[in-house]
Formats: structure tokens, C-alpha cells, sequence
């Protein structure tokens, strides 16, 4: 059975203009209007648009084969763009990541849970990315627990940097390395093995596992590419949201 993607459009507070986004919708959601559903904030890579995982990365039809065979729960997917200028910083920089962050708690979680049969509260919500949107998921998600009990990335380039700063981006987040724990039901890291961010990633499984963190690492064979986000896509989707 197939679902269904919805393109809609919301106004951005922090960017001053109305923006697209992708809502992909589970297979059943027309036919039971009573049935609310968790939701996964999958967010793209430099260069792309809210359309590529989609298009490129067959998120739908990557959770249509598990969802058939039982491996992960009926979920609502919404997809934004992550880049707000057109440039590198647009997406990549602290400030780009700080309006992305206010867009997306202050506009478009509110737009999905009024339009959407979307289940409120954070233990219904997960966020991940890939690459440029991999920094992004990261950082909002470790930031705004109270929002989000799910976080990922894959194939991060901020988090794999040489020097990538932790505490910097995220403060305070080994400040209580058990409430951590029990506030996050997953935080994922993964990368392609023959990615350049490869190490980097396993410095930064170090780094959570050395102050205490539960973190579950995974890797796909190849470079930085789509084979390999369509991989790790499959892998993350049946760790989120308990099924009955």
C-alpha cells in the first residue's frame, strides 16, 4: 500500500516569506480520520530543496517496504528546505542553523499539528538529516529536547569537522549525561565508509560514549551519496516510535 506527499506552503517568521515543504502521508491516512501519527523531520543536504528526499532518497517508498513488512510504524514525514539564502552560510552557519531552528519550532511544527493528524509532544517527534541538514537535525534536536526524543544525522560534515566543539554548539549537553539518557529514546550518528566525514563521525561516538551518552553508531557501504542515505534512512526508520 501506498501513501501519499503533499506539497504545501507555510510563512516563515524568521525569513519574512512564505516557504515550500514536502508532507509525505502513510499509507491509510484518508481512510481513518481518527488516527493521529508521529512525525519524522527529515531535512536535506547542501544544494538541495525540501523536494530531493523525495525524488533522489524515496523516503515514502523506503517506509512504505518497511511499514509492509512490519518493521516500522505508519509516521508522517515533512520535509522543509534547509537553506535560507542561497549560500553556504544559509544552511551551514550558526546563524543559518539558528533561523532554520526558529522556523522550524515556531512555523512549521504548529503548521503540521493544525493541518495534520499529527500526535503532539516530543515523544512523537523525531528530527534527522543528512549532510548540511545532518548539522542542522543535530543541533536543533540536542537543543530542544523538550521538542524532539528522537535525534540523528547522517553523514554530518559540521559534527565530523576536526575540532567540532560540542559544547559549543549544544551547551550544557554533558552537563547531566543521565538525564540525557533518559530524555533521548535515540541519538544516531552514521556515515558511509568511504566518506571523508568517516573518522570524524567515530571521534564524535567517542566523545558521547566517553562522557556517558548512549549513542548507537551506524554505516553504509560507499561515499557521500544517496545509496548510502537511503541505507541509513532504512535503518534509522524502525528505531523511532514503539509500534503496538
Amino acid at each position: 500500500p501506498h501513501g501519499a506527499i503533499h506539497i504545501r506552503a507555510y510563512q516563515s517568521t524568521p525569513l519574512h516569506r512564505r516557504r515550500g515543504l514536502y508532507i509525505y502521508v502513510p499509507p491509510g491516512y484518508d481512510a481513518d480520520p481518527r488516527r493521529r501519527y508521529p512525525v519524522l523531520y527529515l531535512r536535506h543536504g547542501g544544494g538541495d530543496t525540501e523536494a530531493n528526499w523525495s525524488a533522489d532518497g524515496r523516503a515514502g517508498v523506503i517506509l512504505e517496504n518497511l511499514i509492509a513488512e512490519r518493521k516500522a510504524s505508519p509516521m508522517l514525514i515533512v520535509m522543509t528546505n534547509g537553506d535560507t539564502d542561497g549560500s553556504w552560510g544559509g544552511g551551514s552557519s550558526a546563524e543559518g542553523i539558528e533561523l532554520l531552528g526558529r522556523e522550524l519550532l515556531d512555523d512549521v511544527i504548529p503548521f503540521v499539528e493544525k493541518n495534520y493528524r499529527a500526535l503532539p509532544g516530543r515523544d512523537h517527534r523525531a528530527i534527522v538529516g543528512l549532510s548540511m541538514g545532518g548539522g542542522q537535525a543535530f543541533t536543533i534536536g540536542l537543543r530542544n529536547l523538550e521538542k524532539f526524543a528522537y535525534v540523528g544525522e547522517f553523514s554530518s560534515g559540521l559534527v565530523s569537522a576536526v575540532g567540532f566543539d560540542v559544547e559549543k554548539h549544544i551547551p550544557g549537553v554533558f552537563k547531566d549525561p543521565a538525564a540525557l539518557n533518559r530524555k533521548l529514546k535515540l541519538l544516531y550518528l552514521s556515515c558511509g565508509t568511504d566518506d571523508p566525514r568517516y573518522n570524524g563521525q567515530l571521534d564524535l561516538v567517542d566523545v558521547f560514549k566517553q562522557h556517558g551518552v548512549n549513542v548507537i553508531y551506524r554505516d553504509a557501504a560507499g561515499g557521500h551519496e544517496w545509496r548510502v542515505w537511503r541505507h541509513l534512512l532504512a535503518d534509522f526508520l524502525p528505531r523511532l516510535f514503539p509500534r503496538a
